[in-house]
C-alpha cells in the first residue's frame, strides 16, 4: 500500500488534525509522567474526539478520526525508525 492509497483513505479535511495529533503526541512523549505505552491511545482518542468535532458524529468520523490518529503515530515512527537507522 503506497501514500496515495494511504491519503485516500483520509479525509483531507482531516490533514490538521494528523498534524496536531503529530504534535500533540510530541508534547506527551516529553511530559515525564505520561507512560509511553498510553501516548498511543491518547493520541487515537484525542484524532477521534477532534474528527468528530469537525465532521459531526458517526461511524464514518469514528472510523476518520482512528486512521488520522494512526496515520499520525505511524509517520511519527517511520521518520524516527529512519533517523535511527545509522
Amino acid at each position: 500500500m503506497g501514500w496515495d492509497a494511504i491519503f485516500e483513505l483520509i479525509n483531507p479535511r482531516l490533514l490538521i488534525v494528523v498534524a496536531a495529533c503529530w504534535a500533540f503526541g510530541y508534547m506527551l512523549k516529553q511530559t515525564p509522567r505520561v507512560p509511553d505505552w498510553t501516548i498511543v491511545y491518547i493520541v487515537t482518542v484525542a484524532a477521534v474526539l477532534l474528527t468528530v468535532w469537525l465532521l459531526g458524529f458517526g461511524p464514518e468520523a469514528i472510523i476518520q478520526g482512528i486512521l488520522a490518529g494512526a496515520f499520525s503515530v505511524y509517520g511519527h515512527q517511520l521518520l524516527k525508525q529512519t533517523r535511527e537507522r545509522d
